[in-house]
């Protein structure tokens, strides 16, 4: 199925030895050229700890820590040896409500200096909820954040529960991206006064950049860099490119990846190749494309409801250079596409046996690919290439 046209280290010990060798293999769509069979590439699988609690996101620390949020709230500790901690203090109240609750924390880009750890994070007023981002340090001893704040809220609050998005990258120059959801509310995309639907950029400080594209513009928020979104649950960085990488729900079908630049609007929902769950088009779309809207790298037929993205840049694995792995929570598994520059060649899908939904996918400092499966309880994994021995 062809895209849509063109239009405008540390390691981290292991709890467990146990391992298990799983892949699958499948091919639902394909770029401007067709997406080719990649070398069989099985993954063998290592847990490192269960009994999470539906666990969403994790971040690597610097002495080999790994912060594991829990959607219906916790912030815990991975140390090793040392266990899974007791769930930090200091955090905000969090609305788990729906598909809300806790979601990515991200490592400020000067924590060996300012121990930031920022969080996203589904804020309620008492009658509907909206994402919010904050602030808050991390204690000497690890066990709670200190002077929490919040940065940033999306508004209006219109969530009944779904589609809060988000996920939180830095650029290395200053600036915070955070991806939005349109809070199950599809016109609200294309709205420029509203924060739904949108990816912002704001100051690590939460202040508004002055270059952000709609800053000064009237009827615009100023925080917003691109428009046009559904429910994008994966987003980084191209490590070669630089260029941000952003993956969102379509609703029955169309599961698309997007490439990120500043002021463009990229279809929701005007432009999809989705439907909705009843079966009949969505009222709004004018057909797969639409004009002054930019279309996907990649898209999927099916949705897999893919999630967290992470760009595989270690030396560890030569196989896996030049891939972007995506947990996918319908499909059941982890998803490799290979690249050349910004084109999918090739997809195979890993851990297909587990049958587990994939919730974040992160590079380790140790150059292992990890994972967080998205259950009660819910299992942290590290994976390698069976090849490998790893």
């Amino acid at each position: 199925m062809p895209s849509r046209p063109a239009a405008s280290t540390r390691a981290i010990p292991l709890f467990v030895s146990l391992s298990m060798t799983v892949a699958g293999a499948a091919y639902l769509a394909a770029p401007a050229q067709a997406a080719q069979e990649p070398p069989s590439v099985a993954a063998r699988v290592t847990p490192v700890v269960g009994g999470l609690e539906h666990p969403w996101a994790m971040a690597f620390l610097p002495d080999g820590g790994v912060l594991i949020t829990e959607r219906p709230g916790n912030l815990r500790l991975l140390r090793t040896p040392g266990g899974l901690s007791k769930p930090l203090t200091g955090l905000p109240k969090v609305a788990a409500q729906g598909q809300g609750g806790l979601l990515d924390v991200a490592l400020s880009p000067d924590f060996a200096t300012d121990r930031f750890v920022y969080l996203s994070y589904a804020e309620s007023d008492g009658d509907k909820s909206g994402t919010a981002v904050g602030r808050g340090r991390l204690s000497d001893d690890a066990t709670g954040l200190q002077d929490f704040k919040v940065l940033f809220r999306q508004a209006p609050k219109l969530s009944s529960g779904l589609h809060f998005g988000s996920r939180l990258v830095f650029d290395g120059k200053g600036h915070l991206f955070i991806s939005l959801g349109e809070n199950n509310q599809r016109p609200t995309a294309q709205d420029l006064d509203k924060l739904q639907g949108k990816v912002v950029r704001i100051k690590v400080d939460g202040t508004v950049p002055s270059d952000n594209p709609f800053v000064g513009k009237a009827g615009a928020r100023p925080e917003i860099w691109s428009y046009g979104h559904r429910n994008p649950q994966g987003m980084a960085l191209n490590p070669w490119s630089g260029d941000l990488w952003e993956n969102e729900h379509g609703p029955r079908g169309g599961d698309e990846i997007n490439l990120i630049q500043p002021g463009k609007n990229y279809g929701w929902p005007l432009a999809t190749y989705g439907i909705n769950y009843s079966g009949q088009p969505i009222p709004e779309a004018k057909g797969e494309t639409a004009p002054g809207t930019e279309q996907p790298l990649f898209w999927w037929a099916k949705s897999p409801a893919i999630s967290g993205m992470a760009f595989y840049d270690a030396d560890r694995f030569p196989a896996w250079r030049n891939s972007v792995f995506i947990g996918a929570l319908a499909n059941q598994n982890l998803i490799r596409l290979t690249l050349d520059g910004n084109r999918v060649v090739a997809q195979e899908w890993l851990l297909v046996d587990r049958k587990s939904r994939i919730r974040d996918v992160r590079q380790g400092p140790d150059g292992y690919v990890y994972v967080l499966t998205d259950a009660s309880p819910g299992q942290l994994l590290r994976l390698a290439p069976a090849e490998s021995g790893g």
